[in-house]
């Protein structure tokens, strides 16, 4: 794996998790009022975006990353339709 494949996937690793603080919270109180739908309407289309980049150009920290980050996305966007 070459050193650039690395440096992806720690850069892939960390703006990947920065979304699981905000889920948990979500999750455990129900509460997203403060969360804005447009804006996470308008990322998880960008990350659905980037994941179907990744496969495209076989990029694995791109891919990785994106999937992950995509059903995090998109489980903060249902919960904030669900608890509206």
């Amino acid at each position: 794996m070459s050193s650039i494949t690395i440096l992806g996937l720690f850069a892939a690793t960390f703006t990947t998790i920065s979304f699981l603080p905000q889920a948990i919270k979500v999750i455990k109180t129900k509460h997203t009022k403060d969360l804005s739908l447009i804006m996470y309407s308008i990322l998880t289309t960008g990350v659905l975006l980037w994941l179907i980049y990744g496969f495209l150009v076989k990029d694995i920290p791109i891919i990785v990353a994106n999937s992950v980050s995509f059903v995090f996305t998109f489980l903060i966007l249902i919960l904030k339709i669900r608890y509206k």
